[in-house]
């Protein structure tokens, strides 16, 4: 469980500095959020997808990264095991 927590929290930081790395490149400007009364509509959407996508992306990969440690160390795979198939015959 600890191992879990201290992964998400990773992931939400490393998250948040990718999103601004893409926005960056994107616009200069920082990101509109939906109450900015200046932005466009497109670009407030287009900033939360983005967000949002990026978000995901990084949580996955920081998941993903954390049960292969946490297989490596304890040996055991931390999430669903696949099921076997029955074979037909």
């Amino acid at each position: 469980m600890p191992f879990g927590i201290v992964a998400s929290m990773i992931a939400a930081r490393l998250g948040k500095t990718v999103f601004k790395g893409v926005w960056g490149r994107i616009d200069q400007s920082e990101p509109p959020r939906a109450r900015t009364a200046e932005a466009s509509l497109p670009k407030v959407v287009g900033a939360a997808a983005l967000e949002a996508a990026t978000m995901a992306g990084v949580a996955a990969a920081v998941d993903r990264a954390s049960a292969r440690t946490f297989q490596y160390i304890f040996g055991v795979w931390p999430g669903d095991e696949p099921e076997e198939e029955d074979e037909e015959e």
